[in-house]
């Protein structure tokens, strides 16, 4: 069978486990129903080998440290699409949590390591589709939770910038190679800003598109309602090209349920801003403890140079916002709790496609190396599990409905401007922590620059970061959040923006 049938002592645990009172001769009867439904297992086993994909002969290599100086690829492959398309010879670049059919996927993770999908992410079919080369796979944190870029099991990716600080995560090396001039596309994961932040501490430009604009089937999930896939990349108008190419309904994944037309993004790059309202969000600067002046000043002198070119820029307060951080926490928290660790990764009840081998791989995988996972998923895991089983997943659902307020006060906001602008991080990027912090000063590390990036996943509106000018040698990140499904409004102001200044810095690599 494909289901071993249990024994008198499983229906006896699990009885006890779930409050059932059964005696001896009911253990004994149940046990029967349990071994008679695992036919309907059998059967769903047998016709799933029948049917399922075979894997695809890819060549790869894994980089030695020699050739991988910022510690930032995984894997190297040369996988060629159609040769023709609007990416035509172009290589691109993916986050590790992306599924690239027969190359090794390591999402960060030792829990992971060792496995090679079956099948490509939607994403990867349109990137071959359109002519794109992919040219490997990017180091990412462990199962990408952490905003650090030094939780990863291969080791801490280092910025290029400064190979003593991090990069920012979770898509760490996406960014760092993006900044060190080794990729010129990429495509990177957020869900609490692991597009945008490292992005900000490496310089490059980092698109979180609405949620749902692009498909996330095949990239491995932490949280349904915060999942985000979207373009990394050395220019505004590379990203815009790369958005239309990835953004559309796929017709797999539930989380695309009220997605736009995609447009063509590129084409609505070019001209001045006039007519184009920007609002300073004014709870986005100043965090207590945490904002450095020169960051803000920086952001502030980016909206200068965005009312040169035309914009119509103003203050305007969302209260809100700095509520957003706590929502975040909570739903990050117990989803992926939930979903990520006890549903490993999938979970169930869910419409979309599913990844049977990674499910069982991850499976077996985290729990033989449990204790080898980041200090931010065992404290998740632990305040996550301790939170759902004292209240049944309440606080989820009262973060959850709290959303909708947060979303709408955006939304009112974006009624009285077209964009909002803030720094994408309060500070510039820290240095990588050694083996003398406490778990507490490495939570704080990986997770405590989350601030403004975190909100526009809880609702789920689109928000680029580019480069804002340099503080102390280090990038900094100015930050335009649109309207939900006007991504190109963010990607307009973002390329004036970058015209004006005639380019974005490069560090001297």
């Amino acid at each position: 069978m494909a289901v071993t049938p249990p024994e008198r002592a499983d229906i006896t645990r699990l009885a006890h486990q779930y409050g059932f009172g059964v005696n001896s001769a009911e253990i004994d009867s149940y046990r029967d129903l349990v071994t008679a439904a695992l036919a309907s297992y059998d059967e769903v086993d047998g016709l799933y080998r029948r049917y399922r994909e075979t894997m695809p002969e890819r060549a790869f290599t894994i980089p030695d440290a020699a050739e991988n100086e910022y510690a930032a690829w995984y894997v190297r492959t040369r996988i060629s699409g159609t040769g023709q398309g609007p990416l035509a010879g172009r290589t691109v670049v993916l986050k590790d949590n992306i599924a690239l059919a027969g190359v090794p996927m390591m999402n960060g993770s030792r829990a992971v390591e060792g496995f090679r999908p079956l099948r490509d992410a939607t994403v990867v079919r349109r990137l071959l589709d359109a002519g794109a080369v992919i040219g490997g796979k990017a180091v990412c944190e462990d199962l990408c939770f952490s905003a650090g870029s030094f939780t990863a099991a291969s080791g801490p990716v280092r910025n290029p910038w400064d190979p003593a600080r991090m990069t920012g995560g979770s898509s760490a090396g996406c960014a760092a190679l993006l900044a060190a001039g080794e990729a010129e596309l990429a495509v990177g994961g957020d869900q609490g800003g692991s597009i945008r932040l490292p992005a900000a501490f490496c310089g490059v430009v980092g698109h979180k598109p609405t949620h749902g604009l692009v498909p996330y089937t095949g990239a491995f999930p932490i949280e349904t309602t915060l999942d985000h896939l979207g373009p990394m990349t050395r220019t505004v108008a590379d990203a815009a090209l790369l958005l239309g190419v990835l953004a559309g309904d796929d017709g797999y994944d539930p989380r695309q349920y009220r997605t736009s037309t995609p447009q063509d993004y590129l084409a609505a790059l070019g001209g001045d801003l006039s007519g184009l309202r920007i609002g300073v969000l004014e709870e986005g600067f100043g965090w207590p403890g945490l904002s450095l002046a020169p960051v803000d000043e920086a952001v502030l002198e980016a909206t200068r140079v965005l009312a040169a070119a035309g914009a119509r820029v103003s203050r305007i307060g969302v209260p809100w916002h700095r509520d957003g951080l706590h929502l975040w926490n909570v739903i990050a928290t117990e989803g992926a709790t939930t979903q990520m660790i006890d549903g490993n990764a999938f979970g169930m009840n869910w419409a979309g496609r599913y990844d049977p081998e990674l499910l069982e791989h991850y499976a077996h995988g985290r729990v033989a190396t449990a204790e080898q996972m980041a200090v931010t998923l065992k404290a998740t895991a632990l305040c996550g599990r301790y939170t759902i089983e004292r209240h049944g997943g309440r606080y989820y659902a009262m973060a959850r409905e709290l959303a909708w307020r947060l979303r709408a006060a955006y939304d009112e906001a974006l009624t009285e401007v077209d964009l909002l602008a803030l720094p994408t991080v309060p500070y510039t990027a820290r240095p990588i922590p050694d083996s003398g912090y406490t778990e507490a000063g490495l939570i704080e590390a990986a997770l405590g620059m989350l601030h403004n990036t975190v909100p526009f996943d809880v609702t789920g509106h689109p928000a680029i970061s580019v480069p804002a000018g340099l503080v102390d040698g280090l990038p900094t990140g100015l930050m335009l959040v649109g309207r939900r499904f006007a991504d190109a409004d963010c990607l307009r102001a973002a390329a004036a923006y970058e015209s004006a200044l005639d380019g974005f810095p490069s560090p001297n690599v």
